[in-house]
């Protein structure tokens, strides 16, 4: 399927650096890439500075890449860790832990098979200092939803808002992140949403893990979920989730499905669905 162009025009970094100690010079702004030329650059482009995160458990580092003509930064994260068990911060123990940037490139991949590709950004696979890990394109962002909570600050506009956080709640029950929290929302100038960060997502829970978060649902989504086939999601994650992973996001996909409609009966169509 070909690639649409991001539905926000990519704001690029204004400044090339040519190599140490050299003056810096512009390069052209507001370029829209399609998705398929952001990949190809995440995959492809010069790293020529790195710098690492202070946001994110996992503290992912941000490196500035550059093929000549284009310079943006990315998010990298090589965490891939697997235990039998593991206690959070929270005090919760967590049986076969994983905390892996493989789901941060199966959560991408999967994105686009239900058409919400366009709140999450694109992830890769690349090698870098000798680890595999994700890399992301790093999103022009205002603030993060931690920030915008702590600070008081009201969305513009609370129904476009709201019609957002609906769509992130339904990816979030169908993935089922147990580390999803507000510093993964990030806010774009224009109050765009984007949703990041999946190391822990995909765990093989045959559930939901909270069913009351799903009250409305926007029309698309909901029928692209119906659609949605194991065997497309396999093919589309297969080098990132195991078969079991699989099965149980495609039970999930039916319950999130069977949620919507038993709402949808008690409270009219109009009622649960934008």
């Amino acid at each position: 399927m070909p690639s649409s162009p991001v539905s926000s025009r990519i704001v690029l970094s204004a400044v090339l650096l040519l190599a140490a100690g050299t003056a810096p010079f512009l390069v052209a702004q507001d370029a829209p890439l399609t998705k398929d030329q952001i990949r190809q650059f995440l995959l492809t482009a010069q790293i020529i500075r790195s710098k690492e995160s202070d946001k994110g458990v996992t503290h992912p580092s941000r490196l500035t890449l550059s093929n000549g003509t284009i310079t943006h930064d990315a998010s990298f994260q090589p965490v891939d860790v697997h235990k039998s068990s593991m206690t959070l911060a929270s005090g919760t123990t967590v049986i076969n832990f994983v905390d892996s940037y493989k789901s941060n490139i199966a959560a991408y991949n999967l994105s686009e098979l239900i058409g919400m590709d366009n709140m999450i950004p694109v992830y890769v696979e690349r090698l870098w200092q000798g680890k595999l890990g994700s890399l992301s394109w790093w999103l022009p962002v205002k603030m993060d939803e931690q920030d915008r909570v702590a600070k008081k600050i009201e969305p513009p506009d609370s129904d476009a808002w709201n019609k957002q956080m609906y769509k992130v709640r339904v990816f979030d029950e169908l993935i089922y992140d147990t580390d999803a929290n507000l510093t993964n929302v990030l806010i774009g100038p224009e109050w765009q949403i984007w949703r990041i960060d999946f190391t822990r997502a995909f765990r093989p829970e045959k559930k939901l893990h909270a069913p009351n978060d799903l009250v409305q649902c926007d029309r698309r989504l909901l029928e692209s979920l119906k659609a949605l086939k194991a065997d497309d999601v396999t093919a589309a994650t297969k080098k990132y989730l195991t078969k079991d992973q699989v099965q149980a996001l495609m039970v999930r996909r039916d319950l999130i499905v069977e949620r919507f409609n038993q709402l949808i009966k008690e409270k009219g169509e109009s009622a649960i669905l934008y």
